[in-house]
């Protein structure tokens, strides 16, 4: 079992930055591919962004192509998610995940609780 605390969510304007971290425990965060997704009010939950197990392959949303960046840190176990030029759409909660196959479509076996980020226009 695998167990994800997303953290570093808040209200910030448009047009401003915010850092998600994804601090995972139970087991080596290097077995898995991470991600990201989120869940809008009144909207599914859809695929952001994802980073496999080495950090070599990179996937993205196109919503987010050149603003968000993922990166990770097996040896501190941790996934980061790296958000500029926010727009009011990027409102969601948002969830990490681990698992392979997760800009595809594959359910995640694992889920974080999730965390709020809301941009103001």
């Amino acid at each position: 079992q695998v167990q994800l605390v997303e953290s570093g969510g808040g209200l910030v304007q448009a047009g401003g930055s915010l850092r998600l971290s994804c601090a995972a425990s139970g087991r080596p965060l290097s077995r898995y591919a991470m991600g990201w997704f989120r869940q809008a009010p009144g909207k599914e939950r859809e695929f952001v962004i994802a980073i496999s197990r080495n950090g070599n392959r990179k996937d993205y949303a196109d919503s987010v192509k050149g603003r968000f960046a993922i990166s990770r840190d097996n040896a501190k176990n941790t996934v980061f998610l790296e958000m500029n030029s926010l727009k009011p759409e990027d409102t969601a909660v948002y969830y990490c995940a681990a698992g392979d196959g997760l800009a595809y479509g594959v359910p995640p076996p694992y889920w974080g609780q999730g965390t709020q980020v809301t941009v103001s226009s």
